[in-house]
């Protein structure tokens, strides 16, 4: 699987061997599971960079859109596989390969982000590539972006794009930035919580879950239009919140239960429920 996003990925350019950590835990040496190989593709030249830095650089008054960075990632499976084999797996390939090569991706670029400790390293996700492809070849071959047989595949983020659609984001961002509303902490909270809860990052989610519980509790209003659908939905809030903390502790423990994304999940809604609520509420 190939994919490609705007902006450079983050680690530097080459091939990386991933392999599974609990695997690693229980072995002295596990095998890999895939090959991952990064490329930079269209960066600027180091000296038109500088002479922008300088602020030497004359533009023209209408100057041509800037030549975008595009982060390439080949992920590559460890495990060798017949030509009939990879006939069948390129007819049948979709989505579902599409988000599993994401994960190996998202897991380098979060390791990158925790090892050169950089906040603003962005994790992709796969509605934001620009291209996603699936394909098979000798190693070297796919390792270099050419393939013998290939095809593009069309990204699933059809229950993303309902949820943003139901906000009315437009009316939204003309609202906060006239003025006229206010974003809260646990907007952007629950905005986490949802993107690690997508990823299956557990322990992350529930921790922002729970912070984010705790911000609408003190955040949410009580008194104005629809006050008491609004106060019925922050006591249900309430009500959830010893749930969201157990989950947290079992979590961080590495002892969740096995519904532990379904219960979460079921909290993180009835909060956005909550959100949406204030939103329309606000018109």
């Amino acid at each position: 699987m190939q994919l490609e996003f705007p902006w450079a990925l983050g680690p530097a350019d080459g091939r990386y061997l991933v392999r599974d950590a609990a695997e690693v835990r229980d072995a002295a040496e596990a095998s890999p599971t895939h090959v991952l190989v990064l490329a930079t593709l269209g960066a600027p030249e180091r000296r038109r960079l500088r002479e922008r830095r300088r602020g030497g650089r004359v533009v023209a008054a209408e100057p041509p859109p800037t030549p975008v960075t595009t982060g390439r990632a080949t992920v590559i499976d460890a495990a060798p596989v017949s030509p009939a084999e990879a006939e069948r797996w390129l007819a049948a390939s979709g989505p579902a390969d599409a988000e599993r090569a994401l994960a190996v991706v998202a897991r380098a670029v979060r390791a990158h982000r925790v090892a050169s400790a950089d906040s603003h390293v962005h994790e992709p996700a796969l509605a934001q590539a620009l291209v996603v492809r699936a394909g098979y070849g000798a190693g070297e071959q796919v390792a270099d972006g050419r393939w013998s047989a290939a095809r593009e595949l069309a990204p699933r983020d059809g229950g993303r794009r309902r949820r943003v659609a139901a906000l009315r984001p437009q009316e939204r961002l003309a609202a906060l930035l006239g003025g006229h509303a206010e974003a809260l902490a646990c907007e952007e909270l629950a905005l986490r919580a949802r993107d690690d809860l997508d990823r299956g990052r557990l322990p992350e989610a529930a921790l922002q879950l729970r912070a984010a519980l705790d911000a609408a509790l003190a955040e949410l209003p009580r008194d104005g239009a629809g006050a008491s659908d609004m106060a019925r939905r922050i006591d249900e809030l309430r009500e959830r919140r010893p749930a969201v903390e157990r989950l947290v502790r079992a979590a961080l423990d590495g002892t969740p239960p096995g519904d532990a994304a379904e219960a979460l999940g079921a909290t993180l809604q009835r909060l956005e429920s909550a959100l949406r609520a204030r939103i329309a509420g606000m018109r």
